[in-house]
Formats: structure tokens, C-alpha cells, sequence
């Protein structure tokens, strides 16, 4: 008759073993690239940045907000109809870890912000939103 035995650890050794030799999945830590950029031109407003320490995912989804507000020549903002919070996204390809995106927002007012009333953008907000980071853009641009 033959006699099996088997190899007893605690379980933290055991847990510990598993996580030292499963594979890992790349190491992620998101960031901006500096701070991003924004232009403005006419009624919209394009913002464009890089982000790194992304691993192997296979995109990023970024998403921008901003207000936007008619401004006379006195630069103040004599309407609250000429105020609006406004935004978008798209999702970029990550190559070697980094992806560079480029967002365009656009502001619609009705009546419409035109001379002597200027477009002024404040308060952009640019986030990752798969990987939870965010920078604030204040303004005005």
C-alpha cells in the first residue's frame, strides 16, 4: 500500500505564493502627460493632451466639460441665457502605454454671442474615465 502526503502551508503563505506567481496583468499608473491644452476658435473649444502609464489597456475614454459664457465688452456677462455648461469625449487607442487625444467642444447660443460680445471659456475639466484621473483647466481661454 502506498502512502500520499501532501504539502501543508497556512493559508497567508498559500495566498501569498498565488499572488507572487500569477501573472500580472501591467502595471497601470494613469497620468496626464504636463497639462493639457485648450484653444479656442469661434464657438468651440478643442483640448488636447497626452496620457501615459497606461499599460496594456487598449483605450482610454476621455471626457471634457466647460462653461461657457457671452461676455460683453465691460466683461461682464449681462444675460443668463448666455451662460451654459457644455461637453464631450471620445475614446483614443493607447499605443506602448500612451495615448494622445484631442476633444472638441461647442458652445450654441441663442441669441447667437456675436461682436461686440465675445466667447469665454472657464472651468474645463478633462477626465480619464476608466481610470479615474481628472485635471482642471480654469481659464479663461
Amino acid at each position: 500500500m502506498r502512502r500520499h502526503s501532501a504539502l501543508l502551508l497556512p493559508a497567508s503563505v498559500a495566498l501569498g505564493l498565488v499572488g507572487f506567481l500569477a501573472p500580472t496583468a501591467g502595471a497601470v499608473s494613469a497620468h496626464f502627460v504636463g497639462t493639457p491644452t485648450a484653444t479656442a476658435s469661434g464657438s468651440s473649444l478643442t483640448v488636447k493632451g497626452k496620457e501615459a502609464g497606461l499599460g496594456n489597456q487598449q483605450s482610454v475614454n476621455i471626457s471634457v466639460t466647460a462653461d461657457a459664457q457671452c461676455v460683453n465688452r465691460g466683461g461682464n456677462d449681462p444675460s443668463a441665457s448666455n451662460k451654459q455648461s457644455t461637453g464631450g469625449g471620445g475614446t483614443f487607442p493607447v499605443q506602448n502605454g500612451k495615448a494622445n487625444f484631442s476633444v472638441t467642444v461647442t458652445a450654441t447660443f441663442k441669441p447667437a454671442c456675436s461682436p461686440p460680445m465675445t466667447l469665454v471659456w472657464s472651468n474645463v475639466v478633462v477626465t480619464d474615465t476608466g481610470n479615474g484621473i481628472s485635471v482642471t483647466l480654469p481659464g479663461p481661454f
